[in-house]
């Protein structure tokens, strides 16, 4: 009977061992995207792929964006806004710390929010910060930050990937072993190849389902469909092949999400280079464009047409796309009377994503057939960062914008586009200063018409975002309401 039970017992335990076993299997996934970050520290780079790994997995803010794109508590619990507007006391989470065990407090906020308002900052939206006058300990659970004018956005400007709060003794490492308050630690990273993420076992919060999290980098479209078929990564967000979506949509181990994101993706132009300093030739560009034409070619028809810098699936979203409708004849005769009736030469900057590199071909063509002659240079990020985004020595690139609300851009003369309007820089001040939300539902509308009549940049498509998984993999986010891969909710179904 003993040895009966000891057999019944032994059997019984290697059952479960043998149950554990498969739970350990399915608490790793591997998850690819095209674009490798060039550093890991969100707080002093443009480069949306830094947040696609580490917004929220690793770093957090005093707010964080949703999978809805709304603003909702982070490391701040609760907060109280002054009647004035001016004063924000921020009351923070308990008992959260940094992954290198101390403790994250006021302190930090304080930190963190300084360093990013500093005049040496390096942080890619500074502005955010630009309002702040001062932010103060009030004890080490809560912080007060004062404006010095109202802004209705600031808790939203709080949930960016540029405004996680970072540790003061982390910031020398950062950009290769980055120290957040997530549900996922920094583990390794073998550049050119992937990151690793492990579950952070003192978390705060809700704890990470998965034990790890692989980031695999994976640029090549064609690489990537065979990754994905092949079922050597789990995930593949952003996938950079929509022509193979149907076929997996057809096959039952996978399934398709395509949602919307914040992408604006745009023929961005260069608004202080000769000749596109004169509207009429911007105006000329944008008539040259046939925005369902690239979306057809370069996209495979993902994507939608938009006319201004604005997310098409905002409630105060404005259709200008009639103002710069298709119409090469016309774009001609504009740059007949600015000045270039045989046309003129420029360049044409491409990143790595899939729809510049393919969305660029189709554009130098449609823009050779009014006689603007491109020349087509195909650069790595780090490349296209130094010489475009902070040399801003190009004359036309394609980018998608993907940060969210970012129409304020046009409102910084100094950004790599160039655009200098004063009457829309005080149109945006009077946003922020705003919070009736009529007044700004107005003032926004008024915003994308002057960006629009005023031929800024070639605006082509807001960007969809098709992610193929394993049909097992549950809780990815289908919308991109900003640039995160979040995996804080993510699990493998029975």
């Amino acid at each position: 009977m003993t040895l009966n039970g000891f057999k019944t017992g032994l059997i019984s335990a290697m059952a479960l061992a043998a149950s554990v076993g498969m739970a350990q299997a399915k608490s790793d996934i591997v998850v690819a995207m095209q674009l490798e970050p060039p550093h890991l520290d969100p707080t002093s780079a443009a480069a949306g792929a830094i947040d696609s790994v580490l917004y929220s997995n690793v770093f957090e803010g005093l707010t964080r964006f949703g999978s809805d794109g709304s603003v909702n508590p982070g490391l701040a619990k609760s907060w109280e806004i002054s009647e004035d507007g001016l004063t924000y006391t921020f009351h923070l989470q308990v008992g959260v710390t940094f992954h290198d065990g101390s403790a994250m407090d006021a302190e930090d906020v304080k930190f963190s929010l300084d360093r990013a308002r500093a005049e040496d900052s390096a942080n890619a939206q500074k502005a955010l910060f630009s309002g702040v006058s001062s932010v103060d300990v009030v004890d080490p659970m809560t912080v007060k930050v004062t404006l010095g004018a109202p802004n209705g956005s600031f808790l939203f400007n709080m949930a960016w990937g540029d405004a996680v709060i970072v540790a003061p003794e982390s910031i020398e490492t950062i950009k290769t072993m980055p120290v957040g308050t997530g549900a996922f630690k920094f583990a390794d990273w073998v550049q050119g190849d992937k990151i690793d993420l492990a579950k952070n076992a003192d978390y705060w919060g809700a704890p990470a389902k998965l034990d790890k999290v692989t980031f695999k980098f994976i640029s090549d479209p064609t690489a990537a469909f065979a990754a994905v078929m092949a079922e050597d990564v789990n995930a593949f967000v952003g996938f950079p092949a929509p022509e193979n979506l149907p076929q997996f949509e057809a096959d039952p181990r996978f399934q398709v999400l395509v949602g919307s994101t914040e992408g604006e993706t745009i023929l961005s132009t260069n608004n202080k280079m000769p000749p596109f300093d004169n509207v009429k030739v911007r105006e000329a560009l944008a008539h040259a464009i046939d925005r369902q034409a690239i979306i057809d070619g370069a996209m495979f028809g993902y994507g939608t047409p938009i006319g201004t810098h604005f997310a098409p699936h905002n409630p105060d979203y404005v259709d200008l796309t009639g103002d710069s409708a298709y119409d090469p004849a016309l774009s001609k005769k504009l740059l007949a009377e600015a000045g270039f009736p045989d046309g003129f030469k420029t360049t044409l900057k491409l990143p790595p994503p899939s729809y510049a590199r393919r969305g660029g071909e189709i554009i130098a063509a449609q823009l050779r057939a009014v006689g603007i002659e491109t020349e087509i240079s195909n650069l790595e990020w780090a490349q296209w960062l130094e010489q475009v985004f902070r040399g801003k020595d190009y004359g036309l690139t394609i980018v998608s914008h993907t940060e969210p609300f970012d129409i304020g851009i046009y409102a910084r003369p100094d950004y790599y586009f160039q655009y200098d309007n004063p009457s829309f820089q005080l149109l945006m001040e009077e946003l922020n200063a705003n919070t009736d939300p009529e007044a700004r539902s107005a003032l926004l509308k008024l915003g994308q018409k002057i960006i629009s009549k005023d031929y800024v940049n070639g605006y082509l498509f807001e960007l969809a975002y098709p992610t193929v998984a394993h049909a097992k993999v549950m809780g990815l986010w289908k919308d991109a309401p900003t640039q995160a891969t979040d995996m804080t909710a993510v699990y493998w179904a029975e």
